[in-house]
């Protein structure tokens, strides 16, 4: 089943208000927010574990991404409570289990071949760096060719420069209300523009965001502001 698959098109989904859908091992349960194959290749999804659920040992052959929103995310490397960012490489494994139930933003099959950086990070304690603008902090997550990844917080009142995203960009609103000439994008908001597409945004009452730039398809080496990074 294809999901949100055609990249030239803007998505907006309140990923609070989807239906859950059942995965093949029980208590696991996801909402997929792209997919472009049926239980196999590149997709998005907010994946809900019951407690005491687990998955046998699986590979990941294209790479993996988590984000632990809620509860404690486990595997035989450790025990990552709620944000913690991971990154599994292309043809990595593991027992993925949650004792107490979680939430996670799960990104599938996004990684190049030769990518094989393995990241844990906890947004709790890892350092934050001044944005472009002041009001923003940013925790840059990663950086591989033309894709960036990083969360970035916005105090109240924040207002970054127009800018364009040659390669696309996908935001998943964590707190607060993100916002920009389009609309408002309250907490649970996922938002993918597509490559080339402009916008200008700010927060009044501040906001917590995933951002992701680079990867919708197009040679993107110079998006590196839309990451919101000092360049000092």
């Amino acid at each position: 089943m294809r999901i949100n698959a055609d990249l030239e098109r803007r998505v907006l989904l309140d990923t609070r208000s989807l239906a859950w859908q059942a995965s093949p091992l029980p208590g696991v349960e996801r909402r997929p927010l792209e997919r472009f194959a049926a239980e196999s290749g590149r997709a998005t999804s907010i994946v809900r574990y019951a407690p005491g659920s687990a998955f046998s040992r699986h590979l990941h052959p294209g790479g993996e991404e988590i984000l632990v929103l809620e509860g404690v995310f486990v595997d035989e490397h450790g025990e990552y409570p709620a944000g913690y960012w991971l990154k599994n490489p292309p043809g990595s494994g593991h027992t993925p289990s949650s004792p107490g139930g979680c939430l996670l933003f799960v990104k599938l099959c996004y990684q190049a071949a030769e990518d094989q950086r393995t990241a844990r990070i906890d947004s709790r304690t890892a350092e934050w760096r001044p944005g472009l603008v002041p009001g923003l902090q940013v925790l840059p997550l990663d950086s591989h060719g033309a894709v960036h990844t990083a969360l970035v917080r916005w105090a109240p009142g924040t207002r970054f420069q127009a800018h364009q995203h040659p390669g696309g960009a996908e935001i998943l609103v964590l707190e607060g209300v993100f916002e920009d000439e389009f609309g408002a994008y309250p907490a649970g908001t996922w938002l993918r523009n597509p490559r080339g597409s402009r916008h200008t945004p700010f927060s009044r009452e501040g906001c917590l965001i995933y951002v992701k730039v680079g990867h919708l398809g197009a040679d993107a080496a110079a998006d590196q502001s839309s990451t919101f990074l000092s360049t000092s």
